[in-house]
């Protein structure tokens, strides 16, 4: 796992485009802009279960939560490329 030096935009459905930022997990960039929910941040609760519809995120640490193939943990991922998601 890489570290994230690079800044994508984020385009969340219904909302806006954000600014990723470079060495942030993807909800330190979200929840700065957007409401979302989340109860952790290591990626085993599974609170903030976010679609990906478009992209690509890479993980810190591997999540313990169970998610589907088009679904990602921001709390322990960031874009790396630019990415779509929708927030329930």
């Amino acid at each position: 796992m890489s570290k994230n030096t690079s800044s994508f935009m984020v385009e969340i459905k219904h909302h806006k485009t954000v600014q990723h930022q470079p060495n942030k997990t993807l909800l330190e960039s979200i929840e700065q802009h957007v409401e979302i929910q989340y109860h952790c941040r290591e990626g085993y609760c599974g609170a903030c279960r976010t679609k990906l519809l478009k992209g690509e995120v890479e993980y810190q640490t591997d999540p313990l939560a169970f998610i589907e193939d088009d679904e990602i943990l921001p709390c322990c991922c960031f874009p790396i490329s630019p990415i779509n998601i929708e927030i329930s």
